[in-house]
């Protein structure tokens, strides 16, 4: 097809092209005023017991303390986590990642802390969620040890190092108006070529039919 022909098939279907320009411009719209978005977050570390050797719980961290963060973490993340977690209360999207905290000198996930997010359009919903997460998350540590019959002197516990906040989610305008206008011209384009060419073709098929068939031959008087 030539520049000439998707000109004169683009000026047959001008349409299609006001059509994706309303939807471009509302798109930019939504943009260049988007309902706002917020992340809240906070980040959760185990710590074993006080004992007389290691009274201070930060020198007496072990890895065994991030497989059973992990385990826990696999349990929320699993259907039935799900369900638990939406009945207390926490919707939309949410993630638990366990982040690394190990350096050159010490294992990687050697101090088990997770990062709890939620996004919600409302700050404090956002911050509601995290702490129900994180109420849920300790209950499953709590429940993990209660079934083992651990001692309370000598169970792990979970601490909020970083308390919940929430910060607005913050995009980029002009990306996103630049990617609003490429799919508008795209899909208008494409649209409109693909219109043109559709009917065109009904239309020589319409033609053709007609030929094949002509009408009754009138009666010779």
């Amino acid at each position: 097809m030539s520049p000439g022909n998707v000109a004169d098939a683009l000026l047959r279907r001008w349409y299609v092209l006001v059509v994706a320009l309303l939807l471009t411009a509302a798109g930019a719209y939504h943009v260049v005023r988007p309902v706002p978005q917020y992340v809240g977050s906070a980040v959760v570390v185990l710590k074993p017991p006080v004992t007389q050797n290691q009274p201070n719980q930060y020198t007496n961290l072990q890895p065994p303390l991030a497989v059973v963060s992990y385990g826990v973490i696999q349990q929320l993340q699993s259907p039935a986590g799900t369900k638990e977690l939406s009945a207390a209360g926490v919707h939309g999207t949410y993630h638990l990642v366990p982040r690394n905290s190990g350096t050159s000198a010490t294992p990687q996930y050697l101090i088990p802390s997770l990062q709890v997010q939620s996004q919600a359009s409302d700050p404090a919903a956002a911050t509601t969620a995290v702490s129900r997460i994180i109420d849920v998350y300790t209950k499953h540590v709590e429940a993990l040890q209660t079934a083992r019959k651990v001692p309370a002197e000598a169970r792990i516990t979970a601490s909020t190092l970083v308390a919940p906040s929430a910060a607005e989610v913050q995009g980029n305008k002009s990306r996103g108006l630049a990617g609003v206008a490429l799919l508008g011209a795209a899909g208008g384009v494409l649209g409109a070529l693909w219109l043109d060419r559709f009917l065109t073709r009904r239309g020589r098929r319409s033609d053709a039919g007609h030929h094949r068939h002509p009408g009754p031959v009138p009666a010779a008087g």
